[in-house]
């Protein structure tokens, strides 16, 4: 669901593609460097990405794609399933909205390349507003877990 501010009592006019088309943004962030990585390599892209000597644990959630057997973990990152049936615990859900809200919602894509381009750079602005990523994602659950 998207929302728009307007002028109370009347609807905003907005586009609405009828069409199904899709693609999926891979990514992961930190709150504390204020930072993130997506693209289908993603784990690599990751442990890249560390500071030498840091070890990261990455919330995930039950998806097929985080479970199944084929996943190759770098030795600098580790797996954490969260619960099932719960999105406010997965930080990265806020940032999905952010980028539907602020970026891809309204719009119609002539196709799946479209898309695809859309996605990049709504991730790309993403990480070039300074301080977005930690205000999006750093739920204070998680810094009582690193304490």
């Amino acid at each position: 669901m998207v929302r728009r501010w307007y002028q109370r009592g009347m609807r905003p006019r907005m586009v609405k593609d009828q069409r199904y088309r899709s693609a999926y943004i891979f990514g992961a962030v930190c709150p504390a460097r204020d930072t993130g990585a997506a693209l289908n390599l993603l784990l690599e892209e990751v442990a890249a990405q560390l500071p030498p000597g840091t070890h990261a644990v990455m919330l995930i959630d039950n998806a097929g794609w985080h479970t199944s057997g084929d996943i190759r973990v770098a030795p600098n990152i580790s797996l954490l399933n969260l619960p099932p049936y719960s999105p406010e615990l997965n930080a990265i859900e806020r940032v999905w909205q952010y980028l539907r809200d602020r970026y891809l919602s309204g719009r119609l894509f002539t196709g799946t390349r479209a898309i695809v381009d859309a996605c990049c750079e709504a991730w790309n602005r993403l990480l070039e507003e300074t301080g977005r990523i930690r205000s999006l994602t750093n739920l204070d659950w998680i810094e009582r877990v690193k304490t």
